[in-house]
């Protein structure tokens, strides 16, 4: 019980702006290519449900669209940003517990699983919300298979080696995309798919800056949290997020984060 309340501390969103800015096109591509007019679908850890309006919109008045989150800031956000689409809720609520028994076509999460210390348990409570014969999609990374071309500051190194071990202290698994299929099979999935979605970007991409600023982003939040918790010292934090940042402008040619989407149907 320890473990799993210091994960859902660490896993606590304080700033939105990175999932403010994902859409579904962009951030979710398997799952913009199996919904159609008229689905209905649940999407756990919706955040402030930038892709749950892509996901409504695709789906249409025949459809519905559920977003939960257990962060009621990011729900409030949603609610008050999305509140006059057609077939659209958002609700309060924990994965571990999803309020919902055989109601959805679909129900997917994009890149929760990573901060849990249960993913299976999520998992299962994922699937009893499913319709028999519908599907769940879940995306997620191996943070192990990060990439970055150059070799970012060792100050960067530094940080993200520091990162991965104050989350697996926690019992999340930086590993997780490569688990999932194995996770589907054991809870009893059928026609298991893997679609690799790694996330590339090359100094040439319109979003370049976007995307590699993902990690100093990191530095100054979850590095806050990781200072707090006397995983490394404020000096380090500030020295990686400084010389991180320098080196996008004047190196970085590209990163490659590995990301994959695994779905199976619910028998």
């Amino acid at each position: 019980m320890a473990m799993f309340e210091t994960a859902k501390k660490r896993a606590e969103l304080t700033n939105s702006g990175v999932i403010d800015a994902r859409t579904l096109e962009n951030s979710h591509k398997r799952l913009r290519e199996i919904i159609k007019p008229g689905t209905t679908i649940l999407d756990v850890g919706c955040g402030t449900g930038a892709m749950t309006y892509g996901i409504a919109k695709v789906v249409g008045t025949e459809g519905m669209v559920v977003g939960i989150d257990n962060n009621p800031v990011l729900i409030d956000k949603a609610r008050e940003k999305y509140k006059d689409i057609p077939g659209l809720s958002f609700k309060e609520g924990d994965v571990y517990n999803l309020p919902f028994s055989n109601k959805f076509d679909v129900v997917t999460s994009a890149r929760l699983l990573q901060w849990l210390a249960q993913p299976k348990e999520a998992l299962i409570n994922m699937v009893r919300a499913t319709k028999v014969g519908g599907k769940v999609i879940v995306l997620d990374y191996n943070h192990e298979k990060i990439k970055w071309d150059p070799e970012v500051p060792e100050s960067m190194k530094s940080f993200y080696g520091a990162f991965l071990r104050w989350r697996l202290e926690s019992g999340m698994d930086n590993t997780i995309a490569d688990k999932l299929s194995g996770m589907f099979n054991e809870i009893g999935l059928e026609e298991v798919t893997i679609s690799s979605q790694h996330e590339k970007t090359n100094r040439e991409d319109k979003d370049f800056q976007t995307h590699m600023s993902i990690w100093s982003g990191v530095a100054l939040t979850r590095g806050k949290q990781m200072v707090d918790e006397g995983f490394i010292k404020e000096e380090q934090r500030k020295m990686a997020e400084h010389d991180y940042r320098a080196w996008i402008e004047a190196e970085a040619k590209s990163q490659f984060m590995y990301l994959l989407a695994v779905e199976g149907i619910k028998i």
